[in-house]
């Protein structure tokens, strides 16, 4: 894709900073319709867990891109940029804002940058998966060393799903790049970053809502659906720990929360590292659409 087309808003930022509300409101202020960007609200039936909006809330803005895959289904950013992509197209040709929202960093650099990313092959995947849970994540990553230096340093040696990759990618194409390319848009496009100061506290009280409105009782309907057969979504935040807790892995359910709130708030510290390097992100503590619309204006 060599022609930037656009504009496009793409809202992003740590979890719980409220990217959903203000999306919506720069969709409506600016004749927009919203992309999803986080990589579990792609998940059908995970919406507690991701504070996924419900449709009451969006105000009748169209919503892409939620409730597209079952939660057995291993997450493949390659084919979310292509349906991103085709969405993203699609409302530009009709005239519409599309308004990238999420706080998934590799999602978000996936549609809007010039990233390209090696296939997989089932076979090789189950393959090393099986070695994997045969001899532990220490001798796949020394093989890795071996055949990719680069590749091992950036990679956890406890990290088994990435060194998986790793290995699939190097035997697939022969190499493995451990870094991604510099940032390069391919849409004409406003990235707008909000955080707040006060992020520790509204990711405790998120937690308390999930609990208090059934985050549990959703995982046990997932789980019936094959949600611990999920390579991405059984390791979700707050789904993973409900799911240790029924299985006897914690001990209770407080402490399955407490851990979920720990979990996210690392998780954050995360996403504010990755977004901060990008230096095109303009960041606000606070939603402003009279910027965005002037953002939007002097592209």
């Amino acid at each position: 894709m060599n022609e930037r087309r656009g504009p496009v808003v793409a809202v992003v930022g740590p979890t719980g900073v409220g990217k959903s509300d203000w999306a919506v409101e720069i969709a409506l202020e600016l004749g927009g319709e919203i992309v999803n960007a986080d990589s579990m609200q792609l998940y059908r039936g995970m919406d507690i867990g991701t504070a996924k909006m419900p449709v009451e809330e969006r105000r009748g803005i169209p919503h892409h891109l939620l409730d597209v895959w079952e939660v057995s289904r291993t997450a493949d950013v390659a084919s979310y940029q292509h349906d991103a992509r085709a969405v993203i197209d699609g409302l530009l040709t009709a005239g519409r804002l599309p308004v990238l929202v999420g706080g998934s960093g590799l999602y978000v650099r996936a549609v809007l940058d010039d990233l390209a990313f090696p296939g997989t092959d089932p076979a090789v995947r189950a393959r090393l998966e099986k070695e994997l849970a045969e001899v532990g994540p220490g001798p796949l990553h020394a093989r890795l060393a071996a055949l990719a230096p680069d590749a091992a340093e950036a990679i956890l040696p406890s990290n088994g799903r990435r060194i998986v990759r790793a290995l699939e990618v190097v035997e697939l194409t022969g190499t493995f790049v451990a870094t991604l390319p510099e940032h390069s848009s391919i849409y004409d496009v406003v990235q707008v970053g909000l955080d707040r100061p006060d992020l520790d506290e509204r990711i405790e009280r998120r937690v308390e809502l999930m609990w208090r409105t059934g985050l549990v009782e959703e995982v046990e309907e997932l789980a019936a659906q094959g949600l611990r057969d999920g390579r991405t979504a059984s390791r979700a935040l707050g789904y993973a720990q409900v799911l240790a807790a029924l299985d006897g892995a914690m001990g209770s359910m407080a402490e399955a929360k407490a851990a979920t709130t720990i979990a996210t708030r690392r998780f954050a510290r995360r996403q504010r590292s990755w977004f901060r390097r990008d230096r095109r992100i303009s960041w606000f503590d606070s939603p402003d659409l009279a910027e965005v619309r002037r953002l939007v204006g002097a592209l």
